[in-house]
């Protein structure tokens, strides 16, 4: 095993992906250094986070030899969350105990494209069950903490990616979001979060997810590290639902140039109605201050979207896609879910995915992207 300095645990910690990656281009340390000082951070902070719940220590330990070191992310370790894409070897328990002997058998094209930007996986990461809670406290695994204060939510459902990376067990790692699974966790952990436009990411092998509402991309520290991950990833396959071009300037690139001025828009009032907390409303106006200070044109302006109407319609037709996908795994489980493999709010959704018609399903669809059109 590779003995490790306190001065590259330093190093590790206070480095991003990018930068990690270009000293293992150089020759600065080792793919395999990278991947202790990880499982180093991972053992010190996981006990009081939780925010890995399967550590994959070994599969990194042996892919790291083998890393390309001029792959972007060249021997970065690397988180997947608990649902959604798929790692051969790793385990694939949507944070269920239904899943719960569930094994990958192959990677999704979009873990194909992780492995070749040179991530090294070290772990999977906490998720509420199914991905159904804004908070990551499934009955399987327990809840994740904030690395900030261990009295309040990492949020969700990317809430052990979020705080495994704020910790600095990773520099970026595995998100998705269908309801705002990436940015809400981002926000309570303090980090990047973004969700990818429609048609951005292939969702191969599976062909569509939420029908357009849910991606998958990542949390990271740093901006250009999200940036130089999206040019790595993204791209859609023949037959993709939602084609989306790839800019002939590279997001990295695009990045790093002085945007000019901006028309910005905020809002403090969220369409439910409901107040916000203080903390967050001075978060928000005190960004929204320095924006006119960098020269930007910033205004407040309230969303106008009716919430009462746009929310059951699309709860509605998110059931009815879990419901889909339950019946989708009953193959890899070997049994049907019956109503003590799983928790109830994950029943509840699946039980009432079932009850709507086609007919209804084929409205909500329609309601949806009406709604996201009058909101884009």
């Amino acid at each position: 095993m590779t003995k490790l300095t306190q001065d590259l645990i330093t190093t590790y910690a206070q480095s991003d992906g990018l930068a990690l990656a270009a000293l293992v281009r150089t020759g600065q340390v080792s793919a395999s250094e990278l991947v202790e000082a990880a499982v180093t951070i991972i053992d010190r902070f996981n006990p009081q986070l939780n925010a890995v719940v399967h550590k994959l220590y070994d599969m990194a330990r042996a892919a790291a030899p083998e890393v390309d070191r001029n792959a972007p992310f060249a021997g970065v370790p690397y988180l997947l969350k608990e649902i959604g894409s798929t790692w051969t070897g790793a385990p694939l328990t949507n944070a269920s105990a239904w899943m719960r002997k569930v094994v990958a058998s192959e990677d999704s094209e979009l873990v194909r494209r992780i492995k070749a930007a040179g991530f090294l996986l070290v772990g999977k990461s906490n998720s509420p069950e199914f991905g159904w809670c804004i908070s990551t406290e499934p009955k399987l695994y327990g809840p994740t903490l904030s690395p900030w204060r261990n009295d309040v939510t990492s949020g969700g459902s990317s809430g052990g990616a979020a705080a495994a990376v704020a910790a600095r067990m990773v520099p970026l790692a595995d998100a998705s979001d269908g309801a705002g699974s990436i940015r809400v966790p981002a926000s309570c952990c303090g980090i990047v979060g973004l969700k990818p436009s429609r048609g951005r990411i292939t969702m191969s092998p599976t062909g569509d997810l939420w029908h357009g509402c849910a991606y998958i991309l990542c949390v990271a520290r740093t901006v250009r590290d999200v940036a130089a991950y999206l040019d790595a990833v993204a791209g859609g396959l023949p037959g993709d639902p939602y084609p989306a071009a790839i800019p002939q300037t590279g997001w990295l690139t695009s990045s790093a140039r002085v945007p000019s001025r901006l028309r910005v828009g905020f809002s403090v009032k969220p369409p439910d109605g409901n107040p916000i907390h203080f903390e967050a409303e001075a978060a928000v106006r005190k960004t929204a201050v320095m924006l006119e200070r960098l020269g930007h044109d910033v205004e407040e302006h309230d969303m106008a979207l009716d919430i009462a109407t746009a929310w059951p319609v699309y709860t509605r037709m998110t059931c009815v896609q879990t419901a889909r996908l339950v019946d989708e795994l009953e193959p890899l489980v070997g049994a049907p879910m019956a109503q003590d493999d799983v928790e109830p709010v994950t029943w509840a959704v699946v039980e009432r995915g079932r009850s709507v018609s086609g007919v209804q399903h084929s409205a909500d669809i329609e309601a949806v992207r009406i709604l996201s059109r009058a909101i884009a």
